[in-house]
């Protein structure tokens, strides 16, 4: 059986893939808009030792394995495909056709991995350093490519779009804007923003509502650029980011808290722990937005260890049901006011992010190199695919720190209707 014939019988005839390798062997239809290269036994090795997306992933961002055509569509296309489709004799015949060699060679995962034993040596999952670490791996990249991927927003998070033709600032602008009329944001009030990222909700805030603002964040490269932005703006009296864990902040008495993109990084063991910390950071009255992705159903796993997106992109990250966070909010203390899914906000943003990486490849290789710009461009286009076809959402969850006697200060309807 030809290496290109063991392809097609995994991904399947029907598929519209062509595909070619290195033995020479072709396979699928001509003029097929999508294509597969498999350019070297390496790619095979990877694939050996670990079938599936993550072996799939090391042959790509190696550059063993090439595509041809969009890798939204040919992702989209090869959704449920699994080596678990062939019989047990079509199994033994791709060994034989393959031969020993690739199966025995140790190849080591392309330097974007992040190493588990790396990890290990940080101590469990989610301790300080260890969390520290994975999210240097991931947000400490680079400025400017982020600045190329995310655009002039800076903003890394699920967008709220207005309109069908709304463009990615737009979005952006309105997903912060939503979070503040949330929030119930008034000028003088104080403002709590966890994981800030580079600083947008922090920066929207004080500018167009007067809010005092604090942004923290883990990652050193973001809040020098957030505070530069904060200081270009004009906005140093009102706003501000550290870069420091949340679990550092010593101030208290915040009336309002936002968590936009922390959550799934926090660890199911310590949820507790990090609803109950916000909470204590709340005077009466306040409000906590947290905006996190999700699994659609308390069923599926949590956290997968061999997966692509905890090896390359974002290590130790765990996702939860929205139902599974919404009580231990309860249960900590919050009384929930309102929830949403912005599932197919988030395909759209990650559409726009992948067009801008695409209008921006050379400078982006450039930049970072080309496995993590395949990195990124293989990560980004999976996530369309997984939020349209709802293996994940994202929710925002308003809860409010009720008096002792049971109120919430929330009126009885929003003076601005909430999307």
């Amino acid at each position: 059986m030809a290496l290109a014939s063991i392809f097609e019988k995994i991904v399947g005839s029907d598929a519209n893939i062509a595909f070619t390798a290195y033995d020479g062997s072709k396979a699928g239809p001509d003029g097929a808009d999508l294509g597969i290269e498999v350019k070297s036994p390496i790619a095979v090795a990877y694939l050996a030792h670990a079938p599936g997306e993550l072996g799939l992933a090391r042959a790509y961002v190696s550059g063993h394995l090439d595509v041809q055509g969009d890798l939204y569509t040919l992702l989209d296309r090869m959704w449920n495909i699994t080596t678990n489709d062939l019989t047990t004799s079509e199994k033994v015949a791709a060994v034989r056709a393959l031969g020993v060699k690739p199966l025995l060679m140790r190849v080591p995962p392309p330097p974007q991995e992040m190493r588990q034993s790396a990890l290990a040596r940080l101590g469990s999952r989610h301790a300080k350093q260890r969390d520290a670490e994975a999210i240097h791996h991931h947000y400490d990249v680079s400025n400017r490519f982020y600045r190329w991927v995310l655009g002039p927003s800076m903003a890394y998070t699920c967008a709220c779009y207005p309109s069908e033709d709304a463009t990615l600032e737009e979005a952006q602008f309105a997903k912060f804007d939503l979070v503040a009329r949330k929030l119930g944001l008034e000028p003088g009030m104080r403002l709590l923003d966890v994981g800030c990222g580079w600083g947008g909700m922090v920066m929207h805030a004080a500018q167009h509502y007067g809010v005092k603002a604090l942004g923290v964040t883990l990652s050193r490269q973001q809040a020098e650029w957030a505070q530069k932005a904060i200081a270009d703006a004009g906005l140093q009296d009102l706003a501000e980011v550290r870069f420091m864990d949340y679990r550092d902040v010593q101030e208290s008495g915040f009336d309002a808290v936002s968590s936009i993109g922390l959550t799934e990084h926090i660890g199911k063991d310590n949820l507790p722990s990090y609803f109950e910390f916000l909470y204590g950071k709340l005077k009466t009255g306040g409000r906590l937005l947290n905006h996190c992705i999700t699994r659609p159903t308390g069923k599926e796993k949590t956290f997968n260890k061999g997966g692509f997106i905890n090896r390359y992109v974002f290590p130790d990250g765990e996702l939860e049901s929205v139902g599974y966070l919404i009580r231990q909010m309860e249960d900590l203390g919050f009384e929930i006011r309102h929830e949403e899914n912005l599932r197919e906000h988030y395909a759209r943003t990650l559409r726009h992010w992948c067009d801008n990486l695409d209008a921006n490849w050379d400078d982006a290789v450039q930049e970072v190199g080309l496995g993590t710009a395949r990195v990124w461009a293989l990560y980004m286009a999976g996530c369309i695919v997984g939020f349209e076809r709802n293996k994940v959402q994202l929710h925002q969850v308003l809860g409010v720190k009720l008096d002792q006697n049971g109120r919430s200060g929330v009126p009885l309807r929003p003076s601005i209707d909430w999307p």
